[in-house]
């Protein structure tokens, strides 16, 4: 079995610092760091015990994350979540499917459709009218019980990954596109696109029959056999999450210091020591004129982004290692 990428680094940084690292040999991503000092503590994927599971469970949650976020003060997305019938039934609320649909309305096609409590932009989906509406809401109620509906805001995508006081990583997300050449297809760019992909270290990630790929395709006239004229650039997705064929455009070393406080506050102010914060802005590199915060993440993963090259698979490292040492010394353990 295959060492996820999180494991692989967090075993090599846990060796600079004497550190030994039991996996599970079924659950390759699942362990236990037990650190010279004998302190102890348990990693799942990207979740560490540096954040309290209430925040973390907090950040998690879509809707009640941007109500904590809007009542600090920060500017965040404009939206409602809405439930299915039987939580509706089961809370009292009438905020369903419908009430959902209505209130899409009262904001403005397009609008933003996407689960209250799911990761890696799963269902997240731009939708323009009443069909595609019913269609994203309908699958989402399929897995969760609820879904937010909010306005549409155009802006470039930044992920800032803070730990404690400091800006770690910040980059641009590019939603999933593919370039013409003027000879192939749809489907051989994207299949062009997903080589390149696994070339580079990333897994295949394109999901070939997502329908918002499809649904994409439609509105612009187009099918997997249709051939792009070269050099024009066709976005699949609307989300720009990198865990959906995204790629990254580094801006670690030109972030603008108000944006780095912003992102540090944010951070701070949801009681979480490692966060990625999602900001849409026009430009990070210079002075906040305006930003959206999209979410907080309170386990963001960097193994995407650390595939784009080695200055970011090494600032990956960096940051392993730095919350390794901050658990080493941090005393976890409960007291009853």
């Amino acid at each position: 079995m295959e060492t996820p990428f999180v494991t692989s680094i967090i075993q090599k940084v846990a060796e600079e610092i004497g550190a030994v690292v039991l996996v599970d040999p079924e659950c390759t991503f699942v362990g236990l760091i037990t650190f010279k000092n004998g302190n102890k503590s348990f990693f799942r994927n990207t979740r560490f015990s540096i954040n309290s599971s209430g925040s973390t469970a907090i950040a998690k949650d879509k809707s009640v994350s941007s109500f904590f976020l809007n009542n600090f003060g920060y500017k965040v997305t404009e939206g409602k979540t809405f439930f299915s019938e039987e939580l509706c039934e089961e809370i009292g609320n009438i905020r369903n499917i419908d009430q959902g649909f209505y209130y899409a309305k009262e904001l403005g096609f397009p609008v933003i459709v996407k689960p209250i409590n799911l990761s890696q932009g799963i269902f997240v989906t731009k939708v323009h009218n009443k069909q595609e509406y019913y269609q994203i809401a309908k699958k989402i109620l399929q897995k969760v019980s609820g879904f937010i509906v909010e306005r549409f805001y155009n802006g470039n995508d930044y992920r800032i990954v803070v730990l404690d006081d400091e800006v770690v990583s910040a980059y641009q997300r590019i939603p999933l596109f593919i370039t013409g050449d003027g000879q192939s297809n749809v489907l051989e760019l994207m299949q062009q696109k997903q080589e390149s992909f696994i070339k580079n270290g990333r897994k295949e990630i394109i999901d070939f029959d997502d329908y918002r790929i499809k649904k994409n395709l439609r509105r612009r006239k187009l099918n997997f056999s249709s051939v792009i004229p070269k050099n024009n650039i066709i976005y699949l997705l609307d989300n720009a999450n990198l865990s959906t064929g995204g790629e990254a455009v580094d801006f670690t070393e030109s972030i603008h210091p108000d944006f780095q406080k912003l992102a540090v506050s944010i951070t701070k102010d949801m009681q979480l020591r490692l966060s990625g914060v999602d900001i849409l802005a026009s430009d990070i590199t210079s002075s906040i004129v305006d930003y959206t915060i999209l979410e907080v993440n309170g386990a963001p993963s960097l193994t995407h982004y650390a595939s784009f090259g080695e200055v970011q698979t090494k600032r990956v490292e960096n940051l392993y290692l730095k919350i390794l040492k901050i658990l080493e010394n941090e005393n976890k353990r409960e007291k009853y």
